[in-house]
């Protein structure tokens, strides 16, 4: 099982090699693959070191997966080019999300749509991710009519750029800017860029994507998405309308026993995800469960997760793992 990480030493990248090796994937080759000025560099998994190569050397070599964390172009230029070889790509831009002949997967949801024949599978947005994993469950017993969320989201979803502005500003150092504006002790209410609707382009991908995954065009959501100077993952505010009435006792026990998830929801004793709890693990985290009382059919909950993890990196492997699994690669 030889493996490629395209995009190896970027943020989604680095944790994609170490969610790999925690959760002891079974490759027997895995080919880092980064920019040419990377190329020759080592990186270490599980003990051993490995050179990063270029993306030609990467493809001559036939892996049966490629991880791609390398940007919207990059993808669309060589994840057909190792498609062409017989690599299954999994992708985690934007660049084929969307794409009718595409799947667009989060395994606790529809990862039973894959076939061997899907050569390049897209990895959703990671606030769509989360959000997903708690709504299908519910979705599956009183059917989701309309999503109303607003995101609170990590600046590593930026990058290192970010990282780095909002490490600078709090140490009092000018220094390059992922942002407009700051970005500490404040709150920006813009995440990609503005289309002519007047939402954002993260707005929609939530929007289009959720419908996509859930396989139901007829779940109307409509998102903001806010960019908050933390680090660890992203926060949702979610606010979901039922076809059918519903019980609050019987919503917790379905969240309960759904895969990927994990309720913590004890007011009484002050108990609610947060960010900081949601770091470095791969499940979401689901809390402040409430009937909407504006609402009969309505519920309010807090969805958290750590964006780099099952928003991106996890949720990816473990698209890998169903292929592996399941004999489709």
């Amino acid at each position: 099982m030889k493996v490629a990480v395209v995009g190896a030493t970027g943020l989604v990248g680095t944790v994609m090699l170490k969610v790999l090796e925690e959760r002891n994937f079974p490759l027997t080759e895995l080919i880092p693959v980064a920019s040419e000025k990377s190329v020759g560099k080592l990186i270490k998994f599980k003990g051993k070191e490995y050179p990063i190569v270029s993306m030609d050397t990467a493809i001559s070599l036939r892996p049966d997966i490629a991880l791609f964390s390398a940007g919207g172009s990059t993808s669309l230029a060589d994840a057909p080019r190792f498609a062409e070889v017989g690599t299954t790509v999994i992708d985690n831009s934007s660049a084929w999300r969307m794409d009718p002949s595409k799947k667009l997967v989060v395994p606790e949801v529809n990862a039973h749509v894959l076939t061997k024949e899907d050569k390049i599978i897209a990895n959703p947005n990671c606030s769509t991710i989360q959000m997903v994993v708690a709504l299908q469950p519910l979705h599956e017993k009183y059917h989701i009519r309309r999503v109303v969320v607003s995101t609170y989201q990590s600046v590593t979803g930026t990058g290192v750029k970010a990282v780095d502005q909002l490490m600078n500003e709090r140490k009092g150092i000018d220094g390059p800017k992922a942002y407009p504006y700051e970005i500490d002790l404040n709150v920006l209410p813009h995440i990609d860029v503005f289309t002519d609707n007047g939402y954002t382009k993260e707005e929609m991908k939530m929007v289009k994507e959720t419908n996509k995954i859930m396989g139901d065009e007829n779940i109307k959501v409509t998102a903001t998405t806010v960019r908050i100077p933390v680090m660890g993952g992203h926060s949702e505010s979610v606010n979901v309308e039922f076809e059918n009435d519903y019980e609050l006792a019987d919503v917790r026990r379905i969240l309960e026993e759904a895969p990927g998830l994990i309720v913590v929801d004890d007011v009484a004793n002050l108990k609610y995800p947060m960010p900081k709890d949601a770091h470095e693990k791969d499940e979401v985290f689901v809390g402040r469960l409430r009937r909407d009382e504006s609402h009969p059919k309505a519920l309010n909950m807090w969805i958290v997760a750590d964006n780099l993890r099952k928003g991106a990196a996890t949720n990816a492997v473990q698209i890998a793992e169903y292929l592996v699994d399941n004999k489709i690669v």
